[in-house]
């Protein structure tokens, strides 16, 4: 199985990059994991409705170049379905079993994903009704990434 993480923007903390790089390691055993980081657009204190949605269809038209055809697209939305570990687990099982062979995870930027985005996307993930910063939200989803191959595999991990 193949994941791919899209996500916007670049994460300049080494702390997050070395919880993001321990993950990727993990995953190896599983899956093949790519990340793509697409580039953010800067949003000016106090921007308009308008100009937000402009931010955000320009960050989305990013994102939408790096989805391949086939891919199945799982877009983290507040709005999303909440899934607990051994649910998430099992959608990611159903989806192998049903011959999709490429999960795109997409994490979108500070004021979210585009109309676009959200309407490609096959299924759409909430971790909360929270809003957590992206860098964090990457480290999380890989987490929630291993924990579900540790699921399938009948292999322990913490509860």
């Amino acid at each position: 199985m193949k994941i791919n993480v899209i996500t916007v923007g670049k994460i300049k903390e080494k702390y997050w990059n070395m919880a993001i790089d321990e993950y990727a390691k993990r995953l190896s055993k599983y899956c093949r994991l790519t990340i793509t980081e697409v580039a953010d657009e800067k949003t000016p204190e106090g921007a308009s409705e308008n100009l937000e949605n402009i931010i955000k269809d320009k960050e989305g038209a990013r994102i939408l170049a790096n989805i391949s055809q086939g891919d199945y697209v799982i877009a983290l939305a507040i709005e999303g379905q909440m899934l607990d570990s051994i649910e998430l687990s099992e959608k990611i099982s159903k989806l192998g079993v049903m011959g999709n062979s490429s999960i795109t995870f997409i994490i979108g930027g500070s004021l979210g994903l585009s109309k676009d985005v959200l309407a490609r996307a096959d299924y759409k993930l909430s971790f909360s009704k929270m809003t957590f910063p992206h860098q964090m939200m990457r480290v999380v989803l890989l987490e929630q990434i291993y924990r579900a191959y540790r699921i399938i595999n009948n292999e322990p991990y913490h509860k």
